[in-house]
């Protein structure tokens, strides 16, 4: 009888582990609003899989018009990038190519900036956006202009 009741035990434990994702039988993760987290605009899938080819001992990724980006240490996008990260930016087509969860950076007068799209509008210039630090509290206090993006990040690299 002790048997059983451990046996049932165990079972009920192996059961809430695999629910509550401390361990996982297959790659495919739960999702967060089950243990109380929220769904946040995520960045748009610019790089393809058919253009990331992962060797023994380099990557290569087959990404037209890139440039590098580094960064200063401003906290402002911790714990996503911090300034011993680097990044690999390209340039939309157009304005509408950019989505809201998107990192864009973009030039301002007090220099060039890389925040987060967090909403996207018109007005009678046209398209632009709302952009926030990832760790800041509110959102940058103008809008950012297409002519003002200087690219998309599309890759960090720690």
């Amino acid at each position: 009888m002790k048997f059983r009741f451990v046996l049932i035990w165990f079972f009920v434990i192996i059961v809430l582990a695999i629910a509550l994702g401390g361990l996982s039988l297959t790659e495919t993760q739960l999702p967060a609003a089950l243990l109380g987290g929220q769904e946040n605009s995520s960045p748009s899938d610019w790089v393809k899989e058919n253009q990331i080819q992962v060797y023994p001992h380099y990557v290569v990724l087959d990404i037209p018009g890139v440039k590098w980006a580094g960064f200063t240490n401003t906290n402002s996008m911790d714990p996503f990038i911090d300034e011993t990260a680097n990044a690999i930016e390209v340039m939309p087509a157009d304005p509408d190519a950019i989505k809201v969860g998107d990192v864009i950076s973009y030039q301002t007068a007090y220099g060039v900036l890389i925040h987060r799209v967090i909403n996207k509008g018109y007005d009678e210039q046209g398209i632009y956006y709302v952009v926030k630090g990832d760790n800041n509290h509110f959102s940058d206090p103008f809008k950012v202009r297409f002519d003002e993006v200087q690219g998309v990040v599309v890759a960090v690299i720690y």
